[in-house]
């Protein structure tokens, strides 16, 4: 027969341990201020708004932040693309046993002279040319007024009396303010070159730092190929500048050699101005076939033909052949892509565009021909 003390509860020290624990647990885990609710949900469609909104503000901010710093952003991409184009001629000098920063130092003083000779072959003929057109300004006057025909125009319509008063009523305005349009555009050249040159001795000098600081950044299972193509497109990018500079300098040695059998005044400034424009794929060589048309036509009309005549010819052989086997040969790119490119590089992004267009379009073939390619043939 069962005792009735078996069916009371029994004190388990045990169980009295365990209910201990967990009312323990349950008051950590609630607190002094009770217990934690359930986690946000993200997809709740505040949060989904909240968040994208949040996504549009910070992309537009970036926005603003990229469109303020273009201008400057445009000069590091150029004396990037530049250090890059001078990179080769520092190597070599290492090559020959000369220390980096002095080998930089040498390519950097060459640029530097270079851009003061321009400068020195410009100036001289840009201020006596005006001072003699500022001279000979009576002596037009003169002879357009012994012009019967231009007499009865500027007698019939009044002409002299409305130049004269739209001179009178805007003199002194268009004066100061073409003093100080002219001071901000020779003071916000001067910047920009001298911010170009800055930059591109910086990068010319820390060079293969950057580059292996940027290897870091891929896989290391990608790297060497990484490593293998960009050095291959690095190597595109110098022969691109070697073949532009010396496109450029048969320009300029062409356009002496015009000056020198017209007779045209200052044929060596005339030379640097079509070399330096003509650095400009496509569009430099009409630039500075202008500026020597205008000087032939200034000396006298026959010789004003023979330069724009000239220049319509070579412009042409250029164009369409000259530039096409230079940088087929040192770029290997196709006739037909390089002129394609430049087109659509000065279209797209002006002077920029036209520089990085030829090297862009070698780049883009190799990584064709060497990744996407082999990826399409291996499926």
């Amino acid at each position: 027969m069962a005792r009735e003390d078996d069916d009371l509860p029994v004190n388990d020290p045990a169980q009295h341990d365990d209910e201990s624990l967990d009312v323990a647990a349950e008051e950590h885990l609630e607190g002094r201020f009770g217990r934690p609710g359930p986690p946000i949900d993200r997809r709740n469609p505040f949060m989904l708004g909240l968040l994208g909104g949040l996504g549009v503000i910070v992309a537009y901010a970036i926005f603003l932040g990229v469109r303020n710093a273009a201008s400057i952003l445009v000069l590091i991409f150029i004396a990037l693309f530049l250090a890059i184009g001078l990179n080769p001629a520092v190597v070599r000098l290492r090559k020959l046993g000369i220390p980096r920063g002095l080998a930089v130092t040498i390519v950097a003083l060459a640029v530097v002279c270079l851009l003061a000779g321009g400068i020195v072959a410009l100036i001289p003929p840009l201020i006596s040319q005006t001072t003699q057109l500022i001279d000979n300004v009576p002596d037009y006057i003169q002879s357009l007024q012994r012009n019967e025909t231009i007499n009865d125009l500027v007698t019939r319509y009044d002409i002299l009396n409305k130049v004269t008063s739209a001179l009178n009523a805007g003199t002194v305005g268009n004066v100061a303010g073409g003093v100080v349009g002219v001071g901000r555009m020779v003071a916000g050249t001067i910047f920009n070159l001298l911010t170009v040159l800055v930059l591109t001795i910086y990068f010319m000098a820390s060079f293969d730092r950057i580059r292996e600081r940027a290897y870091t950044l891929v896989p290391a299972s990608r790297r060497v190929r990484v490593r293998l193509l960009t050095d291959e497109i690095l190597t595109k990018v110098g022969a691109y500048m070697v073949g532009a500079i010396s496109i450029a300098v048969l320009a300029g040695a062409s356009t002496w050699l015009l000056a020198v059998i017209l007779g045209l005044a200052y044929p060596f400034a005339l030379a640097v101005v079509v070399a330096v424009t003509d650095l400009i794929p496509q569009i430099g060589a009409t630039l500075g076939a202008i500026i020597v048309s205008l000087v032939g036509f200034a000396s006298s009309l026959s010789d004003g033909i023979v330069c724009a005549a000239f220049f319509i010819v070579y412009q042409q052989l250029e164009n369409y052949l000259i530039y096409p086997n230079v940088m087929r040969r040192s770029v290997k790119v196709s006739d037909v892509a390089a002129v394609v490119a430049a087109l659509l590089g000065v279209s797209l992004f002006g002077v920029v565009g036209a520089l990085v267009a030829i090297p862009m379009v070698a780049a883009i073939q190799l990584i064709m021909r060497e990744v996407v390619v082999p990826s399409q043939e291996a499926r």
